[in-house]
């Protein structure tokens, strides 16, 4: 099957009728707004810290977020399976997938690493705060690794399983995450900038 060529080839290319498609495209784009939401109004109203305190349902947020990345992960592979196969040299297709893949996974993990468990899952709306601003390797040459890093992620698997579809949810993806971080990054320092007393902040 030879590959498709032109604006007029993208019909072909992606299966606008099946409804996983946009199963996916809705996880991937629920998962930013709901924690943007729920966050705000920790922030503001401290709903869920007045319930069971701020690591607590921190925690609980963190592993709802967790979980909900799983999902979309899942949902975006059904999807994949169900969009037309467009197949590639077994190793330009194995070595780019694996490359991207490894190394986007790569940045998510070792953000999570210099970040922790709080910096990570949306610590700072539940004024659990960093000690100081985090600038090693990879924030060291990226702003906002994890986001990155998973956009790589969609990216690879589209290339592994060789689906021209998946390239243009990837699109989505990081137009979604660059949504997202105009109100992440603003909002962030605001909560920083309204901190009076450095270091992290302990709420039980």
């Amino acid at each position: 099957m030879s590959l498709p060529r032109g604006i007029d080839d993208i019909p072909t290319i992606v299966d606008w009728s099946q409804t996983s498609l946009y199963v996916s495209l809705f996880s991937i784009a629920a998962s930013p707004l709901l924690w943007n939401l729920i966050g705000r109004n920790e922030y503001k109203n401290r709903t869920l810290t007045k319930l069971i305190g701020a690591r607590t349902a921190c925690f609980i947020l963190g592993v709802s977020i967790f979980l909900a990345g799983l999902l979309r992960d899942v949902l975006y592979r059904i999807a994949l399976h169900d969009q037309p196969r467009y197949p590639l040299p077994y190793e330009i297709q194995a070595i780019l997938a694996w490359i991207i893949f490894g190394a986007g996974n790569f940045l998510v993990v070792s953000a999570y690493f210099q970040l922790g468990f709080w910096g990570t899952f949306c610590g700072d709306y539940f004024s659990i705060l960093q000690e100081k601003r985090v600038t090693g390797f990879p924030f060291s040459i990226l702003d906002n690794p994890m986001y990155f890093g998973a956009e790589m992620c969609f990216v690879g698997a589209a290339l592994w399983y060789e689906r021209p579809a998946g390239l243009l949810v990837a699109l989505y993806v990081h137009l979604t995450y660059a949504v997202a971080l105009r109100f992440e990054g603003p909002f962030t320092a605001m909560v920083y900038a309204n901190h009076k007393s450095p270091g992290i902040q302990k709420h039980e």
